[in-house]
């Protein structure tokens, strides 16, 4: 591969993980936002996730669930046992297997995910702070990294 004169693969690496760890760091910066719009709603972070996770069409077995949370089939058991109880999901039948339960959100469950999703969504005052060529410039860097599913649109894996 080819860079521009004067930069290397090392000096190119570097850049990349300073820029990475900026990014880390507005958004860890902002991690009480996140938390706080969780807290609000009375929800954990897993929780949050296991929402994201779970669509009223698409029913989602427990273990397809455990796979997309990266967690222990119990621990996804946990969570969705707490949802359960608030009536934000339930437990139905799978379509293709009476042995195992499937899980999909409530009318309930979808209004607190789209709350979820409206709070979030609000960019920070300091960002909205930025004038509109500074924006705009973050809008394009942004632009060329790789597209990846919103937070809003994330899909459980193919079933």
């Amino acid at each position: 591969m080819s860079y521009p004169v004067g930069v290397t693969r090392d000096t190119k690496d570097r850049l990349a993980e300073t820029v990475w760890r900026a990014m880390l760091d507005y958004s860890f910066a902002h991690r009480e936002k996140t938390l706080g719009v969780a807290a609000d709603l009375g929800l954990t972070p897993g929780h949050v996730k296991c929402l994201f996770a779970l669509d009223p069409e698409a029913p989602c077995s427990m273990g397809e669930l455990a796979e997309i949370q990266g967690c222990d089939p119990s621990s996804a058991t946990w969570l969705v046992d707490r949802l359960e109880e608030r009536g934000l999901v339930e437990r139905r039948p799978h379509p293709r297997d009476r042995r195992v339960k499937s899980v999909v959100l409530t009318p309930d469950g979808e209004t607190t995910k789209k709350a979820l999703i409206d709070r979030l969504a609000e960019p920070p005052a300091d960002l909205r702070e930025l004038d509109r060529a500074a924006l705009e410039k973050l809008a394009d860097a942004l632009g060329l990294l790789p597209p990846t599913p919103a937070f809003w649109d994330l899909e459980p894996p193919e079933r």
